[in-house]
């Protein structure tokens, strides 16, 4: 599923629409435009800008108009969009959605002067398109927290820990694959008060957010992580084998080592 390093990937590929020019808006699937947005508005917004900058908060990529003069155009992928530009995919696969070319998926397109285009495909339309998106609502962005951040983003909660690293209001960007596997490998329990953390807890969590990403990004996305292939019923813990534990947690199936994570 696309989180922060998919996202990653696809405003790197979608640097290559900055300097090409918005000739044509096709937003059919009412669904897919978010906070009121309509085709109308969205088509007057963006036909004859110009892409000025590719940019990306958590898991929200935003493409920048007009040397920011312009409307910012906020693309999010859900658990199954892929960003298709001209004719290439980003990410060929997601584990959580089809990877079937089904142009019926394709729920928004640019099209852009001279030839080519920008679309979401997205299978199960969970994904959406933004018109100038609150950034600030956004928390810090997971690939350049710093510890104070992190620190601020757990406080004084009661939730869980894990739900408060996937509440992109506190940090955005983490989603389920990268916390259950950040979690395990700093041997916190994800349900856990994130309150309950004392200092050098907090600071083994941060240098895992920090280094589990940048492994992650090497190694090619989200899904490379060393506990993925034990994330099914009756899998076990790759450190040290004990069966891992299946709950649900801040609404997500979560997987975690009874043993180590404490």
């Amino acid at each position: 599923m696309p989180e922060i390093l998919e996202i990653e990937f696809y405003r790197l590929h979608a640097e290559a629409v900055v300097g090409r020019t918005v000739a044509e808006v096709v937003a059919d699937d009412a669904w897919f435009l978010k906070e009121g947005l309509d085709a109308a508005t969205l088509r007057a917004a963006l036909i004859g800008r110009t892409f000025s900058a590719a940019r990306r908060r958590g898991k929200l990529l935003l493409l920048d108009t007009d040397s920011g003069s312009g409307p910012v155009l906020g693309l999010r992928f859900g658990m199954t969009g892929r960003l298709i530009v001209d004719t290439g995919a980003t990410v060929e696969v997601l584990i959580y959605g089809s990877n079937r070319d089904v142009p019926a998926w394709d729920r928004f397109t640019l099209g852009f002067e001279g030839g080519g285009d920008l679309r979401i495909r997205d299978p199960r339309r969970l994904g959406g398109v933004l018109l100038d998106p609150d950034e600030e609502a956004l928390g810090p962005d997971a690939l350049r927290l710093t510890l104070r951040e992190l620190r601020t983003a757990l406080g004084n909660s009661t939730a869980p820990l894990k739900a408060r690293l996937m509440d992109q209001h506190r940090v955005a960007g983490l989603g389920n694959l990268l916390t259950d596997e950040i979690l395990w490998r700093t041997g916190l329990d994800p349900e856990r008060e994130a309150r309950s953390l004392d200092d050098d807890e907090v600071k083994r969590l941060h240098r895992q957010i920090r280094s589990g990403l940048e492994r992650m990004w090497a190694r090619g996305g989200s899904h490379t992580g060393d506990l993925q292939e034990a994330r099914v019923r009756g899998g076990v813990c790759p450190k040290d084998g004990t069966p891992l534990l299946r709950r649900t947690i801040g609404g997500r199936t979560t997987y975690s080592c009874p043993l180590h994570q404490v």
